[in-house]
Order: C-alpha cells, then sequence, then structure tokens
C-alpha cells in the first residue's frame, strides 16, 4: 500500500469524514488519493486559514480530530493561527502538509532554502503543538498517524502536525507496525481523598460556587455535570469556553464571568466562601489581575487534566490532576443529600436584578446588541450551534446568548483571532450533518476571511451570518477611549467597511440590513425564513456602542465599569 492509500484508509477507519485544505502542488497526491477514494468529503476554502479554522470547529462539534492539509511554504505558514488557536483551547487536530521532495531538503548544510517553497514547518509549530513530525520514509507513517490520532485526543487535547515530503507519498509502506500505549489506572485515592475535603468544606460553606470552563465538553462530562451540579444544589459560573456547558435556563446557572462578564457572576465569583473549579485554567480574564483579591480567604479546588495549570497564577488551591469524566463519577456515587445554598442564590438573583445586562448600556443610540442578543436566541431555537468572532461581538454574544439545551457555542478563546467565526461556522455546519449553524461577527473580523462565503455558497451550507456594525473596530475603539485620550487611529481613523449587503449578494447569497430597534423582529424573521440556505443579516450599531460591564484595569472582578457604587 502507497503512502497516500494509507493516509486515506486511516481517516476513513477514524470516523473523520470531513477534511478541509487549499490545493497546492506538495499535497496534490494525497488530495487526489482522497478524491478517488471518494469517502471522505473534501472541502476546499479560499485561504489556509479558513481550513485550519473549520477543522478547529468540526472537531469542537464532533468529538474527534479536525483535519486540514496544506501544501508547503505559505500554506504551511497560514495554518499557523488555526493551529494556534486548537492548542490553546484544548482542540483536537491533525493538520497534514506537503514538503518538497526529501532530496531537495537543506538539511544542516546552512543555507536558508534548498528547495522552492521549501520550509522548516515542524520546527516552526513545535511550541503550539503536542507533536510535531517530520516524515523520513514511508515506513514510519503507520505509527505516527496513530500516535497523531491519540495524542491529539488524550490528556487535554490538541493539535499534532504531520509534514511528508512529496516523493514519500508515492512510496509503498513495506511493513505496517503499530505500538499501542498502555492504559493508566483511574486515581480512585486521590479522587477520594479530594472529593472528601470538598464535602468537609462544603458542610460550612454558606456561599459555595462551581466555576466551568470547556474542559467539562472535552472530557465528553456534559451529562455528568449536570447531575453532579443539581445533586449538591450548587450554583454555576461559567468561562467563555464554559458557556454552552449549562442551559441558559437552568435553575443552577448564575451567568457568565470575567473581564467583561456578567456583573452578578462577577460578585458571586468575588464573594464566594469555597470555589470548585473544573476544566478551566483560571487565566488573567476569569481572575483580574488582583490575584490576591480573588482568592480572598476562599478555599479554591482545582481539578484539571494538565498539571501545570494548577496551582500555577493562583496558589495554595486544593488540586486535583484528573480527567474530569472519572472524577465526576467518583462524585456522584458518593453524594450525600445535605446541601442547602438557597439564601445564596437568592443574594446572587437580587443583583442580577438590580443591574440586567440590557440595561448596562445606557442612552444608547439605535440598536442595543445586548437586547438583540437575547431576540436572536429565541428565534433561533432550532440552531444547533452558534459561532463567534472576537471583539465586542463576542462579549456581547456571551453576556446574552440563552443557549438552550445540545445548543454549542464555539469561539476563539486563548488565542483570540479574529476572523475565526465564518470559517468555524462552516467547519461547524459539515461536522453537524449540514445541519444550520449562526455565525456572528463583527464588521471587522468579518472581513479578515471574507472569501469563504463562496465556500458556502459553493456548498450550499445553511449558515445564518449576522455582522454586528459599528464600522470600527469597537473593542480597541473603546479602549482608545479609557487609555489614549480618544485617539482613534487604526480603529476609526484610516479604517472603514463595505456594504455587507452588496457583497454577500455579489456572492450570491441573500442579504437585508436593519439599523433600528423596530426592525429586528422583522430581521430575524426574515433570517430564518428558510433555515436551508445561507443568509446575511447586517446589524448596524452606533459606532460609540461599548461592550459593558468591563473589568477597569488593575482593580479587581467586584469592581467593573461603569461604576454603580
Amino acid at each position: 500500500m502507497i503512502t497516500t492509500e494509507y493516509i486515506s484508509q486511516f481517516l476513513r477507519e477514524k470516523g473523520i469524514d470531513t477534511v478541509f485544505e487549499l490545493q497546492g502542488g506538495m499535497i496534490t497526491r494525497i488530495l487526489d488519493e482522497l478524491h478517488r477514494q471518494g469517502d471522505i468529503k473534501i472541502v476546499t476554502m479560499h485561504h489556509e486559514q479558513g481550513a485550519s479554522f473549520a477543522a478547529d470547529a468540526y472537531a469542537r462539534v464532533t468529538g474527534k480530530p479536525g483535519v486540514a492539509l496544506a501544501t508547503s511554504g505559505p500554506g504551511a505558514t497560514n495554518l499557523i493561527t488555526g493551529i494556534g488557536s486548537c492548542f490553546f483551547d484544548s482542540v483536537p487536530a491533525i493538520f497534514i502538509t506537503g514538503q518538497v521532495n526529501f532530496n531537495e531538503l537543506k538539511g544542516d548544510n546552512g543555507i536558508r532554502q534548498l528547495g522552492f517553497q521549501e520550509t522548516d514547518i515542524v520546527s516552526i509549530v513545535k511550541p503550539i503543538t503536542k507533536a510535531a513530525y517530520a516524515i523520513k520514509n514511508a515506513d514510519e507513517i503507520p505509527q505516527v498517524l496513530e500516535e497523531a490520532y491519540r495524542i491529539s485526543l488524550s490528556g487535554r487535547p490538541g493539535p499534532v502536525l504531520i509534514d511528508i515530503p512529496m516523493n514519500i507519498q508515492k512510496d509503498s509502506i513495506a511493513e505496517i507496525s503499530i505500538t499501542l500505549p498502555t492504559i493508566l489506572p483511574i486515581k480512585l485515592n486521590e479522587i477520594n481523598q479530594f472529593l472528601n475535603e470538598i464535602k468537609k468544606q462544603l458542610k460550612g460553606s454558606k456561599k459555595p460556587l462551581v466555576l466551568v470552563g470547556r474542559g467539562i465538553r472535552t472530557a465528553f462530562a456534559i451529562e455528568l455535570f449536570i447531575e453532579f451540579i443539581e445533586k449538591y444544589n450548587l450554583p454555576v459560573v461559567t468561562t467563555l469556553l464554559g458557556l454552552d456547558v449549562i442551559p441558559y435556563n437552568h435553575p443552577n446557572r448564575i451567568g457568565f464571568i470575567g473581564a467583561y462578564g456578567n456583573r452578578w457572576a462577577n460578585y458571586a465569583l468575588s464573594n464566594c466562601d469555597v470555589l470548585i473549579v473544573l476544566g478551566s485554567r483560571l487565566d488573567i480574564r476569569q481572575t483580574g489581575a488582583d490575584v490576591k483579591s480573588f482568592q480572598n480567604n476562599k478555599k479554591i479546588f482545582h481539578v484539571d487534566i494538565e498539571k501545570a495549570e494548577l496551582n500555577n497564577r493562583l496558589k495554595n488551591c486544593c488540586i486535583l490532576e484528573s480527567d474530569l469524566k472519572e472524577f465526576l463519577i467518583v462524585t456522584i456515587d458518593s453524594y450525600i443529600n445535605e446541601y442547602n445554598f438557597e439564601e445564596w442564590r437568592e443574594e446572587i438573583k437580587s443583583k442580577n436584578i438590580l443591574r440586567p445586562d440590557t440595561q448596562e448600556l445606557e442612552n444608547i443610540k439605535g440598536i442595543n446588541p445586548n437586547e438583540f442578543i437575547h431576540s436572536l436566541s429565541k428565534k433561533a431555537t432550532e440552531i444547533k450551534a452558534f459561532v463567534a468572532d472576537v471583539g465586542n461581538n463576542q462579549m456581547w454574544v456571551a453576556q446574552s446568548l440563552e443557549l438552550q439545551k445540545n445548543q454549542m457555542f464555539i469561539t476563539s478563546g486563548g488565542m483570540g483571532a479574529m476572523g475565526y467565526s465564518l470559517p468555524a461556522g462552516i467547519g461547524a455546519s459539515f461536522g453537524l450533518k449540514l445541519s444550520p449553524v449562526v455565525v456572528i461577527s463583527g464588521d471587522g473580523g468579518f472581513q479578515i476571511n471574507i472569501q469563504e462565503l463562496q465556500t458556502i455558497k459553493r456548498n450550499k451550507l445553511p449558515i445564518k451570518i449576522i455582522i454586528l456594525n459599528n464600522n470600527c473596530l469597537g473593542m480597541i475603539r473603546q479602549f482608545q477611549d479609557s487609555y489614549f485620550e480618544s485617539c482613534y487611529y487604526s480603529t476609526v481613523w484610516g479604517y472603514d467597511a463595505p456594504d455587507f449587503e452588496a457583497v454577500a449578494r455579489a456572492y450570491g447569497i441573500k442579504a437585508i440590513t436593519i439599523d433600528k430597534s423596530e426592525q429586528i423582529d422583522n430581521g430575524l424573521v426574515e433570517l430564518f425564513n428558510d433555515l436551508n440556505e445561507p443568509m446575511l443579516l447586517n446589524v448596524k450599531i452606533d459606532m460609540l456602542t461599548n461592550a459593558f460591564p468591563k473589568l477597569a484595569f488593575g482593580m479587581p472582578l467586584s469592581k467593573m465599569e461603569p461604576f454603580t457604587e
């Protein structure tokens, strides 16, 4: 069996039914074989970054590694942002790059390049992959593919890259030999000791809280998590990437926390006395820079699959390095019915009633984005996934999106890559068997990968695109108001955007524009009138509309702009 045949067979046997790519000279052999076999959908994107983001989102909705292919040189380097997004957000992915023929590689002879488009992509991506392989002969392929697949999914998931020279792609594999790793036992004693300490603290607690991140979804443990918080009657706040772990209307859900979090959720996080952190890194956007104020004598229990994240920024936590699914199974099995924290939940609820998210933007002109997102949620009940870009649009969505059970939320968290949403929406739709997906972007981020409108049109994807269009780079413009005396260079001055309605129509996609609050309902009705066709809704928002509340620089999470006390 030649290398390309083996790659095609391997992906098919692992249940990967879709790959994303942009054709190039050094991957023609692989793509030709995938096409000849015919069992895997090949989605041609218009930029390798788009292919990498699509693979990222495909993985998030399927739980299988996303696969993207690119040629050597610029094709490979254009994958880097998507590779980084997978690495930081714990997304399993396999990136396959073509390389120049083995005899055209420069080796150690001190020159910059020998073969045309030769680039040492393996060395470049090592810091943002779990593993990166430079293939030297065809017989390495079976073991490398098996390792890449396993490594991408095991522990804390992430991306792997395999770089294959052009000549090796046509070589025969002489011997197929694969060594599988030993499965490690469950750390039952450690989990029980950790759990006993949690129970001890909960008995004396008045204000406990659970902070949940994407790790719960990564561990395929959402149902177990819901059972856990219901049995122990614990209120829950979520990180940005943990937004879809618990439905919006679940009685134990409090809200979204962090630098732009719901004010009442940050209040709960600041004032709890016992904090159980599950699958979250506790990064600076979640805790604020004032770590001492965040800890504030609370007892913090932190469970994570990656040891280095435990007692990292926050010290002296009670920690457990464990798979969350294993932890939750043990926790549920040893449940004791003696916890009641209704008074604490009512206290948090009163803060929500006092200042809801829709009242954070005072004296706003035109459409209130938080109100729009609530309206969108009520109309989008049949949508399986929402994909947000990066910027103020991302924060408005996180603050106000009313996710139902089994609805997913996808965004670029750690990398924070503008331009993510449109190609990611494509990957999500394919991963969900061509189900309708909502893509939400700002005008700035949308222009970064606007070319993928053609991919949507060509594949007739049922993607509903919403642009929250304030005709500027709003998050940085807001930052310039706070710290640069409203000097709007490159956010308003020197920046502009096209007529998105006209652009969408040029691609053959239906589009409408709204700019008044009273148009929201009709605009959304039109958007969802036919769930099977793509459409763009251009929502014009006043340029000076901010994302509030916002953590003030150097302040604790409980002090958010605009200040209310």
